[in-house]
């Protein structure tokens, strides 16, 4: 039997690593999931940080290859690996995937990560109560600039009718907003058509958190 070569180390409630999930799963690479635990601290032993020294997930081995960073890992899955194309050939649609990418991975994502929401400053600075609110204000703001970026440029999916990089970054932030941190986003229809369509297909719905090996449904709505 073929041995997998492709190792990926992830954490379930991580939209980092579902992004890449998402990926491997389009491209149909089969590999192997690593659970690092998050809350448990098993992203700084020694043998991750070597992985990863910002110790972060994802981090993804191909063989003696090793990428952290999800969209380092997206671009390198990418090049080497051409099936189903996550970037469009044309150049202003592709642009429109790099922008909603780095408003989710640079001006969403970050601020609702553990990190963040764990900091003493944070806990000092607004109380243990206002940490939902707080993350709940960064998505709503993101999800606005988005709805409006999107309308001029989405399709059955947010770039037109095939799935891209858009998509990728898009689907585990809305399950996130909707699942973890039960937001209503009835003010933000475009991105609740897109969430509709994600849920249609098996690549995005097999690499949902609920479906990882690591799941913990005590866990789904823990900000702590």
């Amino acid at each position: 039997m073929e041995k997998t070569q492709l190792k990926l180390y992830s954490y379930w409630r991580s939209s980092c690593s579902c992004r890449v999930r998402i990926a491997l799963n389009l491209k149909g690479l089969k590999y192997d999931y690593r659970a690092v635990n998050l809350v448990k601290g098993e992203q700084f032993t020694p043998e991750f940080s070597k992985l990863n020294p910002i110790n972060f997930v994802p981090a993804l081995e191909d063989g003696d290859t090793v990428v952290a960073d999800s969209f380092a890992i997206l671009m390198y899955l990418e090049e080497k690996y051409p099936q189903h194309p996550l970037l469009p050939e044309d150049t202003h649609k592709r642009a429109i995937n790099y922008q909603v990418a780095n408003i989710v991975a640079a001006n969403i994502q970050p601020l609702q990560n553990l990190v963040v929401l764990v900091s003493k400053y944070i806990e000092e600075k607004l109380g243990s109560d206002e940490k939902i609110a707080w993350v709940r204000h960064h998505i709503q703001k993101g999800f606005a600039a988005l709805e409006k970026l999107l309308k001029d440029h989405a399709g059955k999916y947010a770039t037109g009718d095939e799935v891209f990089l858009a998509d990728l970054f898009l689907a585990p932030q809305i399950h996130a907003a909707l699942k973890r941190f039960t937001m209503d986003l009835t003010e933000f229809p475009l991105l609740l058509r897109l969430n509709d369509a994600y849920n249609e297909l098996p690549a995005f719905q097999d690499a949902l958190p609920e479906k990882q090996p690591d799941y913990v449904p005590s866990e789904v709505q823990d900000i702590s």
